[in-house]
């Protein structure tokens, strides 16, 4: 298994961020960047990432600020939200990611949060190709079925009462989600109970940036999806008007698995079964376009 090197980023407002660049034996064919879901550290991802490596692809894991490697003191005296991390962290990782292999095309890998996130990032023109894992609205009423209950649970009572009286978030006490900024919650929060989630909850400046991306997307989900519904997906990509989209909505029985839901596609025993026929052919390089025939 390839070892990572670990990195210091910083972004652009001097806070540091904590990567892991899994390199390649060999001079890259492509580089690879993880978007992480809400709350999910790194690595998580680092079965999926060392995999790629050895495939002949650079990639870099991180954690946003407050999360994981990335947290740095207490989490309530941080003022971080969601646009934060897509401004500032994620922008300042697509730096760092196209520094270290500057002539090879750039894929981003977004799981959940990661795949709603890019329309946020200043400089996501560096990026090649998306591709957006088990990624949805988040809007609550379209939450898959058995989450509804917790999620009105979660948005209409655990989260105002904890960000009053903690400061932030304290979700590895409660079991849901993680620690997460006041800031980042407090906005997840407006973002699910909006029927049009970020777009909805931001307003038009929001829309008009998912309309402005034309980089060509692949979508991967999953019935069995304990979070998101067929709707959540489609509800997401569908603000995407005018990026190029393939949409692949899967069964685990049909890829031979028993199970997938939000979180099994990075495991390791996803390899054969899923990595390898659908991830690894959306990272194939694209090929220069010459304008000849």
């Amino acid at each position: 298994m390839i070892e990572p090197v670990t990195r210091q980023v910083r972004a652009s407002d001097g806070h540091e961020l904590v990567g892991r660049f899994f390199l390649p034996d060999s001079a890259p064919a492509g580089a690879v960047l993880i978007a992480p879901a809400m709350g999910v550290t790194q690595v998580y991802y680092a079965d999926l990432a060392a995999w790629l490596a050895a495939r002949g692809l650079m990639v870099a894991t991180f954690d946003y600020r407050g999360i994981g490697r990335s947290r740095r003191g207490r989490l309530r005296d941080l003022r971080a939200d969601i646009l934060d991390w897509a401004t500032l962290d994620c922008a300042a990782v697509i730096d760092a990611v196209a520094a270290e292999a500057p002539a090879v095309p750039l894929y981003w890998i977004g799981h959940s949060l990661g795949g709603q996130i890019l329309p946020f990032i200043p400089n996501r023109d560096r990026i090649t190709r998306v591709v957006t894992i088990a990624a949805g609205s988040g809007y609550w009423r379209e939450n898959a079925a058995g989450l509804r209950w917790r999620a009105w649970w979660l948005w209409y009572v655990a989260v105002p009462v904890a960000l009053r009286l903690v400061g932030y978030f304290p979700g590895r006490s409660l079991r849901k989600v993680g620690d997460l900024p006041r800031g980042v919650m407090a906005q997840w929060r407006r973002w699910c109970l909006d029927p049009e989630y970020a777009v909805g909850a931001e307003g038009e400046w929001a829309r008009a940036r998912y309309a402005a991306v034309r980089t060509p997307l692949v979508s991967l989900s999953f019935t069995d999806d304990e979070f998101m519904s067929a709707r959540n997906v489609a509800s997401l990509h569908g603000f995407y008007t005018q990026a190029p989209k393939v949409m692949t909505r899967l069964r685990p029985a049909d890829v031979g698995e028993r199970r997938i839901g939000h979180f099994g596609f990075f495991r390791p025993r996803s390899a054969a079964s899923l990595w390898e026929p659908y991830l690894l052919p959306a990272l194939t390089p694209v090929a220069p376009d010459t304008g000849t025939n």
